[in-house]
C-alpha cells in the first residue's frame, strides 16, 4: 500500500450529502476483484446520462481532472459495504476525502486502501468547500503528521486521527503488510510446531 505522509493537490468540491457507495461505483462494476480500471465507473450516474454522454460533472470539468482530494458533504461512503468504492477513488487518483462524517464501514475501508479520510466541522468543511471551488488554484496541503490541512491562504486546519490508523498510513501497512511485520515470529512458530508435531507437515 502506498504510504500518505503530505499531500499538495487540487481539492474537487461534491457538495452532496449522503453519498453512498452505489453513488461511487454503481453495482454493474462489481464484477471484477482487481482494483485498477475502476476509474472509468467512479460516479458513473452523476457523470452520463442514460445514453452514457458525459453531463457537466465537477471530476471531469479541466480544472478537476487532476483532483486528489475530495471535498464532500455529510455521511459520505453510506450504503452497502463493498470495497470498489475506495478502490474506485484511489484508481482516479483520489488520496484524501474530507467531510463532516462517513460511514463506518467505507471509513475503515479507506484506511485499509491509502487513502485518508478526515472528519471535520461542517463550517470547516464548508471553508475548504469554497476553496475546492475556485478550481485548479485551489491547492490544499493535508499533513498526516502534524495532522493539519493548509488552506490557500494558510490557514491551518487541524483534524483528530487514531493514533494506530494514522501509524499504518504513514507506513503504508495494510491487513497484509501489519501481518508481514510479524514474519520472523510466524516463521519461529511454525518451525516449532514442526518439530513438536512432524506429522501435522506430513
Amino acid at each position: 500500500m502506498q504510504p500518505f505522509t503530505t499531500l499538495t493537490a487540487v481539492a474537487a468540491p461534491l457538495p452532496i450529502v449522503n453519498v453512498d457507495t452505489d453513488m461511487i461505483i454503481p453495482k454493474q462494476f462489481l464484477k471484477t476483484i482487481k482494483r485498477t480500471g475502476l476509474a472509468a465507473g467512479l460516479f458513473y450516474e452523476l457523470r452520463t446520462d442514460e445514453q452514457g454522454n458525459p453531463k457537466d460533472f465537477v471530476l471531469d470539468r479541466p480544472a478537476y481532472q487532476k483532483a486528489q482530494i475530495l471535498v464532500a458533504g455529510d455521511n459520505f461512503g453510506c450504503g452497502s459495504s463493498r470495497e470498489h468504492a475506495p478502490w474506485a477513488l484511489l484508481d482516479f487518483g483520489i488520496r484524501c476525502v474530507i467531510a463532516p462524517s462517513f460511514a463506518d464501514i467505507f471509513y475503515n475501508n479507506c484506511f485499509k486502501n491509502g487513502i485518508l479520510p478526515i472528519a471535520l466541522p461542517q463550517e470547516q468543511v464548508e471553508l475548504l468547500m469554497k476553496d475546492a471551488e475556485n478550481g485548479a488554484n485551489a491547492t490544499l496541503t493535508v499533513d498526516l503528521d502534524k495532522q493539519e490541512i493548509t488552506r490557500p491562504d494558510g490557514q491551518k486546519l487541524r483534524f483528530d486521527l487514531d493514533p494506530f490508523r494514522k501509524h499504518c498510513l504513514i507506513n503504508g501497512l495494510d491487513d497484509i503488510g501489519l501481518t508481514l511485520q510479524q514474519a520472523g515470529e510466524i516463521d519461529s512458530f511454525e518451525a516449532k510446531r514442526k518439530s513438536a508435531q512432524p506429522w501435522l507437515a506430513a
